[in-house]
Parts: structure tokens; C-alpha cells; sequence
């Protein structure tokens, strides 16, 4: 199962493809998409949504995962990083693809092994995980981490929703198991 993990940033968008067999995980690509520090607002959303469908076009993953945003100390800076989210997200349901969704500290345990992990950590047991000769950038290895986050979680959806009742199917949303 090939897994889409996105970092959203109205600056640099990080993305993360891996696949999953059984509970190995392989790398596949990783990068930025990058909208440029200035500039009206509805165009950079646009070089979001384009670069996630070219992502999406390209690697044919069968499910994706996207940070949740925190609440920032400036609103503002949360309102448009929330937009920035909201392109990238726009493009995976465009695809017709599932959309996980999970916070910071829950990618930092997924990975790390504690929510409270630096960025140099996270950096580090990504490319240990994925088996890299080198360290992924700080957006990469965040979306990166988010596909693995997700890859962990899936076993757990696909066994309750084996055991959900007949036609009832069970998803991630705001970090709780819903049908």
C-alpha cells in the first residue's frame, strides 16, 4: 500500500510517499513544494493544490495522511497556515483519496517514541525507519513521518473495521475512530 503523508506550510509545503508491506516500510520520494515568500494568497493556495494533484498523478498512492495545524501564539499565522491545509486537503479528496489526520505530538510518538521530540530527532528516525543514506529536510521528514504515523494506524483501522458491524466502516477524524 503506498502511503501520502503531507506537512502543510503556506511556504513550503512538505510531501512524503512510502509503501507499506506488512510492517516493513520503504521510501519512495519525498520534497517540497514551494509557493515563494511573497505574493497574493490565492495563487500560492494554487501552487499548493497543482503540486499535491502532481504528487498525487505521479505516485498513485492508495490513502494519505496530513498534519493537523496547532493553534498558533498569532492568529493570523494560523488562519493561513489552516488555508494552506485546507489546498493540500482539497487536492486529496479531488483524487477520491482518504484523508488522515493527526497532530504533531501524535507523528512525534508514532516515530520518535515521545511528543516532545525536536526536529533534529524526528529528522534523524525518519531516515533510521526508512533506511536513508542521509537526513531528509525539516518539511520532508515531517510529512514523512506523517505517512508513518499513518502506516501504524492503518493495521488498527483495517482490524476494528473488521470487526465493526456488516456495512459499517470506520475512519480517523479530529484524532477519534468514527463510522
Amino acid at each position: 500500500m503506498i502511503i501520502l503523508g503531507i506537512d502543510p506550510g503556506l511556504r513550503t509545503t512538505g510531501f512524503g510517499v512510502i509503501e507499506k508491506h506488512g510492517a516493513k516500510l520503504r521510501y519512495i520520494a519525498s520534497g517540497t513544494i514551494k509557493t515563494g515568500l511573497e505574493g497574493a494568497l490565492p495563487p500560492r493556495l494554487k501552487v499548493i493544490l497543482h503540486g499535491v494533484s502532481e504528487i498525487i498523478a505521479t505516485y498513485q498512492p492508495a490513502c494519505s495522511a496530513i498534519e493537523k495545524v496547532f493553534v498558533n501564539v498569532n492568529p493570523q499565522s494560523t488562519l493561513l497556515l489552516g488555508q494552506a491545509r485546507g489546498a493540500a486537503i482539497t487536492a486529496l479528496v479531488s483524487a477520491d483519496l482518504d484523508v488522515a489526520e493527526y497532530t504533531a505530538v501524535q507523528v512525534k510518538q508514532a516515530v520518535v517514541g515521545t511528543g516532545k521530540a525536536a526536529k533534529p530527532q524526528v529528522q534523524d528516525m525518519v531516515a533510521r525507519l526508512l533506511k536513508l543514506p542521509g537526513l531528509p529536510g525539516t518539511d520532508a521528514a515531517d510529512a514523512l513521518g506523517v505517512a508513518i504515523c499513518h502506516a501504524h494506524s492503518i493495521d488498527t483501522l483495517l482490524l476494528l473495521n473488521g470487526l465493526s458491524p456488516a456495512g459499517q466502516v470506520l475512519r480517523m477524524k479530529n484524532s477519534r475512530l468514527v463510522s
